[in-house]
């Protein structure tokens, strides 16, 4: 599997690098601004890239931006952002365009290599990877909210996991529990607010990241 990081801290770069290749992964390139990310990107076409959101030469959202622009260049393109504080525009931006192949983690969890690399090979295939801290403050700015106050406090964390990209497998393993009882919980919560069921779980789970993002932004608005 090809990826392209993109990281201005070279030691950082180099941890990525070093942490990928030990799971074999191929660098295809390790770059370290955006202007060198686009071209890695329209050139070498990656199956995966790992991104920090701020590069040169803006230093703002630099590294964001280049991703979505790739997106929209090739659309489903893979891209893991990565932040050192929770910014939930970034993940709004990058659930804007509804498809899969998607990740927002914090730095932090860069440190426990496990859960990196599970989480690049996620959203390499197709599927999601939002850190358990953006999905907490997306859930709980709604907390009181119609229908999302509605939900039970099982609930909650059933689907908080499954915004992360948990399957009904992981989620029971987890809250101890029957993948039967996952699969309740799933019901209940699609039902309470007004999605329809999929059985494909990255779709589901989009589909539960883009309700509660599309009423933020409503309430924003307003």
């Amino acid at each position: 599997m090809r990826v392209v990081v993109a990281e201005d801290l070279f030691l950082l770069r180099d941890g990525l690098v070093r942490m990928l290749e030990a799971y074999d992964f191929e660098i295809a390139a390790a770059v370290e601004s955006g202007p060198e990310l686009t071209r890695a990107l329209s050139e070498l076409k990656p199956d995966v890239a790992v991104v920090d959101v701020r590069l040169p030469p803006s230093f703002t959202d630099e590294g964001l931006q280049c991703a979505l622009a790739a997106r929209r260049e090739r659309p489903g393109l893979p891209v893991l952002v990565l932040s050192q504080h929770v910014e939930q525009l970034y993940a709004r931006e990058l659930l804007a365009d509804g498809s899969g192949g998607i990740g927002y983690l914090l730095k932090d969890r860069v440190f426990d290599a496990d859960q990196f690399i599970d989480a690049v090979r996620r959203v390499a295939e197709g599927g999601t990877a939002m850190d358990p801290q953006v999905i907490s403050q997306l859930l709980s700015r709604r907390s009181q909210d119609q229908p999302l106050g509605r939900l039970t406090p099982r609930e909650r964390e059933v689907m908080e996991l499954m915004a992360q990209g948990r399957s009904n497998t992981a989620i029971a393993a987890q809250l101890v529990v029957t993948e039967r009882a996952v699969a309740k919980h799933t019901s209940n919560i699609f039902g309470k607010l007004g999605l329809p069921q999929s059985d494909d779980d990255n779709r589901r789970v989009l589909a539960v990241l883009a309700y509660l993002d599309r009423g933020r932004t409503e309430a924003n608005g307003s």
